[in-house]
């Protein structure tokens, strides 16, 4: 029995692995020296790939799921070992569990400033931040690519190549897209989308594919961000004559309140803004359009009683032949009211 239990306890008849660390990506089973038996219990989790390498070969495959280890689902492992079906024998491999969940909340930044050309403002400098979530999509291709032998990886490990790889194909997406600076802001779904399709192809070479791409801010040169808040400004004052115009008559209001609390010195600062008061509507109502003067009446005529040249109505004498006028406006007889240059009067008939 003590021999049995000696021999018992160099094989391995359970296989399996659980993630404490949330950030283990490749685990190594350790085998401790000993060799698996035939009919050995592998257990894969959901999440999870388990790959048998013998001699540095990658063997077999298992996806999430309990197995009993046999020559029937090892046929890799089998033709390499050269076992004929139901031969049981111990057999000594090098087991990798894959995480092939994704790995969420990694953070992403430029570390130096993206050069961009803007229609509006020239060469500008953007930085940017977010998040990002990626996972292994083909393991084989990661074992192959980028984990190699080591008996345990991490995120760190990718970490680095994925942030500059994002970085590239951030930039790539804004100078493709032309999307001014201005609007950046209100495009983050659609570059963060752009950049999707431009970096999982090179991610896909290591066995990785990027899941999600947040883009949480893209942020301009300070000078930039001056120049668009004082645009801002002016269009939110809109009429800056008008805005001057009440600033002043506010601070004027101001100081004549406050002239009566400083004695002879506020009085002064009373006068002067109201005198200032006083000017600055006098020239708002200067600059108001005056109405147009009013165009003189024409000047009624007659025909001079003597010569019949037409003369202003009313004269005395004719200017042209110098002949006295009868009194306009009243018969001479009657009193009747007529037409200047009347000879006669329409009511009476007697001669002026």
């Amino acid at each position: 029995m003590g021999i049995l239990n000696m021999i018992k306890g160099q094989l391995i008849d359970v296989i399996e692995w659980t993630d404490n660390s949330g950030k283990t990506m490749v685990h190594k089973y350790d085998m401790n020296g000993k060799e698996i038996m035939m009919g050995a219990q592998l257990t894969v989790r959901e999440s999870q790939v388990a790959i048998f390498v013998n001699e540095g070969q990658l063997a077999d495959i298992f996806e999430p799921g309990r197995y009993e280890l046999q020559t029937s689902n090892m046929p890799v492992l089998t033709a390499l070992k050269s076992w004929k079906y139901g031969f049981n024998s111990p057999f000594k491999s090098d087991v990798y569990f894959i995480n092939t969940k994704q790995f969420l909340d990694m953070k992403w930044g430029t570390s130096n400033p993206v050069m961009m050309r803007d229609a509006e403002f020239g060469m500008i400098r953007l930085r940017a931040f977010g998040i990002y979530s990626f996972k292994v999509s083909d393991p084989q291709t990661f074992l192959k690519e980028v984990f190699g032998t080591s008996a345990l990886f991490t995120v760190e490990g990718v970490e680095g190549q994925i942030k500059r790889t994002l970085v590239s194909g951030l930039s790539d997406a804004i100078a493709e897209s032309k999307i001014p600076a201005l609007d950046l802001a209100a495009n983050y779904d659609e570059l963060s989308n752009f950049a999707l399709q431009a970096i999982n192809p090179k991610l896909a070479a290591l066995g990785l594919t990027l899941c999600s791409f947040v883009i949480e801010n893209i942020s301009l040169p300070e000078e930039v961000e001056k120049s668009m808040d004082k645009r801002t400004s002016m269009g939110v004052l809109g009429n800056l004559d008008q805005y001057a115009k009440y600033q002043a008559a506010e601070a004027m209001r101001e100081a004549a309140n406050n002239g009566g609390n400083g004695g002879m010195a506020g009085m002064g600062v009373g006068m002067g803004a109201g005198a200032a008061m006083g000017q600055m509507f006098a020239q708002s109502l200067g600059n108001t359009a005056a109405p147009a003067a009013a165009q003189p009446a024409p000047v009624a005529s007659a025909a001079c009683t003597s010569c019949g040249a037409s003369i202003p109505a009313g004269s005395k004498f004719c200017p042209e032949c110098g002949a006295k006028q009868a009194a306009a406006g009243f018969c001479t007889s009657c009193g009747a009211a007529m037409t200047p240059g009347a000879k006669f009067c329409p009511e009476c008939g007697a001669k002026q």
